[in-house]
């Protein structure tokens, strides 16, 4: 069964409604559940939750759509203030830092799972996941849901087209300008590479898989009062090698977050770095032959790239006053039902976000998940690289969104040759230390 066939199979497995429901009455404790998944990603958790629901008679997820995840955080908080919280609310990765600022407002996953006595074991997770969620100690704080991270697609008609082999894409930034240029210059493809997510792909995940620490304090995981320290060499390499393949047209800048996504589909970029999670849409509109491969690196820098980070979201659990300890035990329940190997193969295979548990993986490949569909594996076989280092781990800061967009501006400015690379990290090393800042002074 091929990719496509697969999704839709799942999908509709996950959808399936049972004729023997119970529908929600006094027996059923109801907890709420917000969320910001949209389109077929939102019919996808609904079926989930469905499923849930239907598993057993004792607890009922209600789930609400709330917009996109800075729409839900923000609903979330002011609910929060009002005594009117969600029970369960969806936060991007970004958010991870205010969240646990928050304080008294969330109830942290390992302290849920001790207090209701429903089995948990954090080990089963991907080490990447489950460091990205937890506190500098280790112990989990949110509940690892869509998990994503970035790798570099490529148009394999395009490189049957000029020559190239297509199982052997780019491994290094060298050999991907190189590729680049050659697509730009022979007119196979009106763009040879961009990105999504320019903060996230060319210095979250960059800084990862060079082993190079984003900020102080362990990026931020032992302390507030941390400071970027993105004014490294090879980061000043970095946005000095965009800057130029920009000027020799090698490189697109299309835009921020996932403004740039459609340039792929639409064949008019050969090569894009973006999320995995592109794979659904990939199957559904891509009408040629495509490949996943991994992230680039500077291989005369680092020999052996260490393991990407996380993008995506996890489930947090609010206080609010109402709030019974069966609600909380509902919760636990929930988050143990979607952590079962089983269902994190079935959410991996219909989203293409990644599998959050080991054996979940190992289920999607007992299945010929990846035998069928080669490639798909790339993302969590990148996640799992051996050798991971407190660089590798992710990042805990304070207003971390806004710290995308200074990055956003900084390049921007540099890609339309007003600043040169040295001002551009220097900018933004200093606005970033600024808002980190001002997020200390408000939560200390």
């Amino acid at each position: 069964m091929d990719l496509k066939l697969r999704v839709v199979s799942v999908l509709l497995g996950i959808l399936v409604v049972t004729l023997g429901m119970v529908m929600v009455g006094e027996t059923r404790v109801e907890v709420e559940f917000w969320h910001a998944m949209g389109g077929a990603l939102g019919e996808i958790t609904a079926g989930v939750v469905e499923k849930f629901n239907n598993s057993q008679n004792e607890y009922y997820v209600k789930a609400t759509h709330k917009g996109s995840y800075i729409e839900t955080m923000s609903a979330a908080i002011a609910a929060y203030r009002a005594g009117e919280a969600p029970h369960i609310v969806q936060v991007y990765e970004v958010g991870t830092g205010t969240m646990i600022a928050a304080g008294e407002a969330i109830y942290p996953v390992h302290e849920l799972m001790v207090d209701t006595g429903v089995p948990f074991d954090p080990q089963v997770y991907i080490a990447p996941v489950k460091g990205y969620y937890s506190f500098a100690d280790g112990r989990m704080a949110s509940m690892p849901f869509n998990s994503s991270t970035a790798v570099l697609w490529y148009n394999k008609d395009i490189f049957r087209r000029l020559g190239f082999d297509p199982t052997q894409p780019p491994k290094t930034w060298p050999e991907l300008r190189d590729v680049a240029r050659k697509i730009a210059s022979s007119g196979a493809a009106k763009i040879g590479f961009s990105c999504t997510w320019l903060s996230w792909t060319q210095f979250e995940q960059f800084a990862a898989i060079h082993d190079l620490p984003f900020a102080t304090k362990t990026n931020g995981f032992e302390g507030m009062d941390a400071e970027l320290l993105l004014d490294h060499p090879l980061f000043l390499r970095h946005v000095q090698t965009l800057i130029d393949m920009k000027k020799e047209g090698s490189f697109t800048y299309g835009g921020r977050d996932s403004a740039p996504g459609p340039l792929f589909l639409s064949q008019e970029a050969a090569l894009l770095m973006e999320s995995s999670a592109l794979l659904p849409r990939a199957v559904r509109e891509a009408q040629f032959d495509w490949g996943i491969t991994y992230m680039p690196y500077y291989d005369d820098f680092i020999a052996e790239p260490k393991n990407s980070i996380i993008g995506g979201a996890s489930l947090w659990v609010m206080k609010r006053p109402d709030a019974t300890p069966e609600h909380y035990k509902a919760v636990a329940e929930f988050f143990r039902f979607l952590s079962q190997p089983e269902n994190d193969a079935d959410w991996h295979m219909a989203t293409g976000y990644v599998p959050v548990t080991v054996k979940g993986y190992e289920v999607a490949q007992a299945r010929g998940h990846y035998q069928k569909n080669p490639g798909a594996d790339i993302p969590i076989l990148q996640l799992m690289r051996p050798g991971s280092t407190p660089n590798t781990r992710g990042l805990r800061l304070g207003n971390l969104p806004s710290i995308r967009v200074a990055i956003y501006e900084e390049v921007e400015k540099a890609l339309e040759g007003a600043q040169g690379a040295e001002e551009t990290i220097k900018n933004i090393v200093e606005r970033g230390n600024a808002i980190l800042r001002e997020f200390e002074a408000m939560y200390q």
